[in-house]
């Protein structure tokens, strides 16, 4: 600005720090826009308004820089204090602090490719949380009944599991869960495919496939959501994902990884032809143990024939020997069980002495005696306590003053208190007093008292 001041007949112009502020700003604004920048990122926060605030620093200098939230979401990794990067954006000013800064609207690590850097990232954070350790891989079923693919439908994937698995074992199952393999949205779907094939029963084994390509190709399979639900898939799965080469972090977390789709179907099915094969051998294999081992037994059955003795003579001696038992066994029977008789008679005769129904008649009777004596005596008592109670009766009857006020006595008593009045001096002319008689009661004011 020129200087007023010192040219005659021009008024000052005079500015407000608002304005001095706004001038500076547009002047910055217009002439570095679309700055790119390097430098290392320090002092980096994100408040819950989702802005990315830091400090963009080199040796020497440094410049305070913002990503707007509307830009920030697009970022593929997650900046951090120390991160070398490259970034364009354009100088603004900071009003209220009068102060300059960049605002971004591309930013990428130095060095390595964003894509890189975010798939390192999450490769990290996943690896902590325990996602790639083995103990949570699932083993392959021997043979599927059905198999289920994700895949987009129109891809060579698709084409070349159908061709092997067709080839290796006609009689699979194959179902078919199509998805966008690329995309906005392709990794939503990819997570939701695996989610329903869970869900659908029968299902033994998903295979994840898609052909090669770029990272960024590939990158739908390195998102957080789709290695999340491969890890809560119930049902194993078997990540095919581009060439051999290739690598994403649906490859580590999966069940088991295989280098191409073609290489996927030969792992989940067995061949045909070759499982026939080894049936086939083993069923000969297994005829010739069994004729083996049959005709060892045979041998040994013959050897063991020709060691045992005959067998019918010695039947002879046995019938003889049986007879002579029973004949010198049949005396010794006919005594042991008159002996047992004897027993059970003498045991007969002492139980009838000790018959429960002797005793009890006799405890009976003993009772009944019992009983007798026991109610005289009972009867006895109450008439002795009979007369010594109307003994007390007739002493109390004679003591009680109601007898006394049926001769014609009667209670004088003072009003209120109802005190009994003993002496004539204990009243005044004009009190009132209650007089008890036999029979009733009256109230009387006394007149004139006489000592």
């Amino acid at each position: 600005m020129e200087d007023n001041n010192s040219m005659p007949g021009h008024r000052r112009q005079i500015l407000t720090v608002t304005e001095l502020t706004q001038q500076i700003k547009e002047l910055l604004e217009k002439g570095f826009d679309g700055v790119w920048l390097e430098g290392e990122i320090s002092n980096f926060r994100s408040p819950s308004s989702g802005h990315y605030y830091f400090t963009l620093k080199d040796g020497a200098s440094q410049i305070r820089a913002v990503i707007f939230r509307s830009m920030g979401r697009y970022l593929r990794y997650q900046p951090q204090d120390g991160l070398q990067v490259m970034c364009r954006g354009r100088i603004s000013v900071y009003e209220a602090r009068g102060e300059y800064q960049i605002i971004l609207d591309y930013m990428e690590p130095k060095g390595v490719g964003a894509l890189q850097k975010a798939f390192d990232q999450l490769k990290e954070k996943l690896r902590k949380e325990g996602l790639f350790d083995p103990e949570h891989k699932k083993p392959l079923p021997f043979l599927p009944a059905t198999v289920g693919v994700v895949t987009s439908p129109t891809g060579a994937a698709i084409k070349d599991i159908v061709t092997i698995m067709g080839r290796r074992f006609p009689k699979v199952s194959l179902l078919i869960s199509p998805v966008k393999v690329q995309g906005e949205g392709s990794a939503q779907e990819i997570a939701s495919a695996i989610a329903t094939l869970n869900r659908v029963s029968g299902v033994d084994v998903i295979i994840l496939a898609r052909g090669g390509g770029s990272l960024e190709d590939l990158w739908s399979f390195n998102e957080e959501l789709v290695a999340r639900a491969i890890y809560r898939s119930s049902v194993p799965v078997v990540s095919a994902v581009g060439h051999e080469i290739d690598f994403t972090i649906a490859d580590f977390v999966a069940d088991l990884r295989a280098p191409t789709p073609s290489a996927a179907a030969e792992l989940v099915v067995p061949e045909r032809k070759e499982l026939i094969r080894i049936l086939d051998s083993l069923s000969n294999r297994l005829r010739k143990q069994i004729g083996t081992v049959l005709e060892a037994e045979k041998q040994q059955s013959l050897f063991l024939q020709k060691r045992l003795p005959d067998l019918r003579l010695r039947l002879g001696d046995l019938y003889v020997r049986t007879d002579d038992l029973k004949t010198r066994l049949a005396p010794r029977v006919l005594h042991l069980l008159r002996h047992r008789q004897e027993v059970l008679k003498g045991t007969r005769v002492r139980l009838l002495l000790r018959n429960p129904l002797l005793v009890i008649e006799e405890a009976s009777n003993r009772v009944t005696r019992f009983e007798k004596g026991l109610t005289a005596s009972t009867r006895l008592v109450l008439r002795q306590f009979r007369h010594r109670v109307e003994s007390c009766a007739g002493a109390l009857n004679g003591l009680s003053p109601l007898n006394v006020l049926k001769r014609g006595y009667s209670i004088t008593r003072r009003v209120p208190s109802y005190q009994i009045v003993k002496e004539s001096s204990a009243l005044a002319p004009g009190d009132t007093v209650n007089v008890l008689l036999g029979k009733g009661d009256m109230y009387c004011t006394v007149e004139n008292i006489n000592e």
